[in-house]
């Protein structure tokens, strides 16, 4: 395999064979990768959509070893390790070619940067910056005071409508398009035991936040929502203290989380929290 040529499979399995060991040497700014291709193994490879999943990976020096990856989840950006500009520019003139779909880029900033440049210059097509987002990994975990009335509860069986309900609505209130149907998500995440509630002290549910399948060492707190008429009371933060506990009990050596850099306060209550500031990621639309 030439060294400044990319590689190129559908199958997750080859994929994670040949690149897994360069993805798990750096879990933490390779956490969509590995969460991704962790349920695309375990649950099909039509898990994000109608199409079939792409995955690349470009050898090291010599051609030993792998020095970036990318994963193609159609209609999803498609999602990159670092990569220099040189690097960014092969790619996107490979994926450019007919018969491929590709509604954007997710990265770090400067490789995002740097392949929605490219893009442009070799589609014409219109680059729009959706989202700036910042990677944050637990250091220590510490409870903002006051802690809100009520508690945390695992969500079950009988939360299933309103787990639904609550994952359409995070998903607009984001402005991303659900990784795959609600109900069928809810469905996943009673039997997986992953999501938490923070309910009122007369039971009802005001916050939700998950995690997504330890891999790697690695655990990412996902999906953390509060319905807009109840935000401003702490209930957000309390359920992401709690899942975050949860996540270092089940053994993770690292927990991570992503915020939109554009949301003030959910960043400054990350921090108070215990997270700290990793890297910046950026995602692209291309028109």
């Amino acid at each position: 395999m030439p060294s400044d040529d990319w590689y190129l499979t559908d199958d997750v399995e080859e994929f994670l064979a040949r690149a897994g060991e360069f993805l798990r040497s750096r879990p933490a700014p390779h956490t969509v990768h590995l969460t991704v291709t962790e349920n695309l193994r375990s649950r099909g490879k039509r898990l994000y959509g109608d199409a079939d999943p792409e995955f690349g990976l470009l050898a090291g020096d010599g051609g030993a070893g792998v020095r970036a990856a990318f994963l193609r989840t159609p209609p999803h950006p498609v999602v990159l390790t670092a990569l220099t500009e040189e690097e960014a520019a092969v790619l996107a003139a490979r994926l450019a070619g007919p018969g491929r779909e590709v509604s954007g880029v997710s990265a770090d900033r400067d490789t995002a940067a740097a392949f929605a440049g490219v893009w442009r210059r070799l589609t014409g097509a219109e680059v729009m910056l959706r989202q700036r987002m910042r990677l944050y990994r637990l250091g220590e975990l510490t409870v903002p005071r006051p802690v809100p009335p009520g508690r945390a509860r695992v969500a079950g069986e009988p939360d299933r409508e309103r787990l639904a309900r609550w994952y359409r609505e995070f998903c607009a209130a984001v402005g991303e398009p659900a990784v795959q149907e609600a109900e069928p998500w809810a469905d996943e995440r009673v039997r997986r035991g992953d999501v938490m509630f923070w309910q009122d002290p007369d039971g009802t549910p005001v916050a939700m936040a998950g995690t997504a399948p330890k891999v790697a060492g690695q655990v990412r707190v996902v999906g953390v929502y509060t319905p807009a008429h109840l935000r401003g009371r702490g209930y957000g933060g309390a359920v992401t203290v709690e899942v975050s506990r949860a996540a270092l009990e089940s053994g993770a050596e690292e927990v991570l989380l992503f915020t939109d850099l554009a949301n003030s306060t959910s960043n400054g209550l990350y921090q108070r929290i215990g997270y700290r500031p990793v890297s910046d990621f950026a995602v692209y639309d291309f028109g």
